[in-house]
C-alpha cells in the first residue's frame, strides 16, 4: 500500500470502529436494561426497540449510497454520523421505551456504510482493495469482541442511558476523523455521469455477491440465537463467553492474513472464496450434529475459530469484489444495495432463527443454516475474480 492508501484504510476503519463500538456496547445488555423503562414489560416493544435500527438502516443504505455518488462521500458521511449521534442522544435521554424506539430508529437512519466502503474503494487500487476491506472488517470484529468484555462492566456503572451517551460521543469522534484525517476524495466521483441503480441491479456478478452477503449475515446472527445456550450447557457462564469469542476472533485474523492475501496475489481468490463458504457450511453441519449432544467448550471454541476464519475471509473479499465489479460512477449505489442486503440478512437471521429455535429446536436452526450455505455455494460457483483495473488516484 502507498502511504495515502494506508491513511485512507486506517481512517475509514477507525470510523467504522467508533460507530460499531457504540452499537456493540449496547447490544449485550439491551434486552435486560430495556425492561427497566416504563413500558418495558412489553416484550414485543423491547424487541422493536432492539431491531428497528436494522430496519431503518436497511431502508436507507441505497439512498445514502446514491447520494454519495451525487454529492460526494465525505459530506454524506458527516450527515449520516450526525444523524446517528442525534439518535444516540435521544436514546440516552429517553424517559420511556417508546422514546427509546424513536432514538434507535434515528440511529439506524445514519446509514453510511455504503459511502464509507465506496470512498475506500475510490482511494485504493484493486490490487490492495481486499487488504483495505480486511482492515475495516478486522476493526469491526475486534470492537465486537472487546464490547463483549466491556459492555456488562460499563452498564453496571452508567446504565443504558450512559452507554447511549458514550455512543453519541463516539459518533462525534467519527465526524472529526472524516473532517481532519480521511484523505480528500477524488473529484471525478462528484462530477462524472451516473450509471444509476438499474445498471447495478442488472449485473449477475453483483447479484451473486448481494445474495451472498444476505446469507452470510443471516447465518451469523441466527447462530447466536442458539450458540450462547450451548456454551452455557458446556459449563461456561454467560459473562465469560468472551473467553471463547475473543481468542477465536483474534486467531482468525492471523489465519486470514496468512492465507487470503498471498493466495489472492497468486490468482486463487475464487478458490479461497468458495472454500470459505464451504467451511462455514461444515461448521453448521457440525453444530447440527452436536446440538443433540453436550459438546465441550473446547469443541465449540474450535468450531467458532473455523467459522470466523471463513467469515473474515468473506467479510473482506465480498465488498472488495463488489467495488471492483460495480461501475465506478455508481459505486455508491452498488454498495448501497450490498449493505441493504447485509442489513436485511441480520433482520432475517434474528427473526427466522428465533422462530426456528422456538418452534423446532436448535437442530432445525443449524440445518437451515447449512442449507443456506449450500445454496450460496451453488450460486457463487460460476463467479470469476475480476482482473485488477488501473491505479486510482487517491489524492
Amino acid at each position: 500500500m502507498t502511504p495515502l492508501e494506508r491513511r485512507s484504510s486506517a481512517s475509514l476503519a477507525l470510523i467504522f470502529a467508533l460507530r460499531m463500538l457504540g452499537l456493540f456496547l449496547v447490544l449485550p445488555v439491551f434486552a435486560l436494561e430495556a425492561r427497566k423503562y416504563p413500558g418495558g414489560e412489553d416484550t414485543a416493544l423491547v424487541g422493536m426497540a432492539m431491531g428497528i435500527y436494522g430496519l431503518t438502516q436497511g431502508l436507507l443504505q441505497i439512498p445514502f449510497g446514491i447520494a454519495s455518488d451525487r454529492f460526494g462521500r465525505k459530506p454524506v458521511m458527516v450527515v449520516g454520523l450526525a444523524i446517528f449521534a442525534a439518535g444516540s442522544a435521544i436514546a440516552a435521554w429517553a424517559p420511556t421505551l417508546h422514546w427509546l424506539v424513536a432514538g434507535r430508529a434515528l440511529q439506524g437512519a445514519g446509514a453510511i456504510s455504503a459511502a464509507v466502503t465506496a470512498l475506500l474503494a475510490d482511494q485504493t487500487r484493486d490490487v490492495v482493495r481486499t487488504k483495505a476491506m480486511a482492515l475495516v472488517g478486522a476493526s469491526i470484529g475486534l470492537v465486537f469482541a472487546v464490547s463483549l468484555v466491556l459492555s456488562p462492566l460499563l452498564a453496571a456503572y452508567v446504565g443504558l442511558h450512559g452507554l447511549f451517551t458514550l455512543t453519541a460521543v463516539l459518533a462525534g469522534g467519527g465526524i472529526a476523523v472524516v473532517l481532519w484525517w480521511v484523505p480528500p476524495e477524488p473529484a471525478k466521483h462528484v462530477d462524472q455521469a451516473r450509471a444509476g441503480l438499474l445498471a447495478v441491479l442488472r449485473q449477475p456478478a453483483l447479484l451473486r455477491l448481494n445474495f451472498g452477503v444476505f446469507v452470510l449475515h443471516a447465518v451469523q446472527l441466527a447462530m447466536w440465537v442458539a450458540l450462547p445456550a450451548m456454551l452455557v450447557q458446556a459449563g461456561l457462564v454467560r459473562d465469560l463467553h468472551w473467553q471463547v469469542y475473543l481468542p477465536a476472533v483474534l486467531a482468525s485474523f492471523v489465519v486470514m492474513g496468512a492465507v487470503l492475501f498471498p493466495l489472492e496475489k497468486r490468482g486463487y481468490l475464487r478458490a479461497v472464496f468458495l472454500v470459505a463458504i464451504g467451511l462455514i457450511g461444515v461448521v453448521q453441519l457440525a453444530l447440527l450434529v452436536l446440538s443433540g449432544a453436550q459438546p465441550g467448550v473446547w469443541t465449540l471454541g474450535l468450531l467458532l475459530l473455523v467459522f470466523f476464519c471463513g467469515f473474515n475471509v468473506l467479510e473482506a473479499s465480498q465488498p472488495s469484489l463488489a467495488s471492483r465489479v460495480a461501475p465506478a460512477q455508481a459505486r455508491g449505489a452498488a454498495l448501497g444495495v450490498y449493505n441493504t442486503l447485509q442489513s436485511l440478512g441480520f433482520f432475517a437471521g434474528g427473526a427466522v432463527g428465533g422462530w426456528l429455535v422456538q418452534s423446532a429446536g436448535p437442530q432445525a436452526l443449524f440445518g437451515a443454516c447449512a442449507l443456506a450455505m449450500l445454496a450460496w455455494l451453488v450460486v457463487a460457483w460460476p463467479m470469476q475474480a475480476p482482473a485488477p483495473r488501473g491505479a486510482v488516484n487517491a489524492g
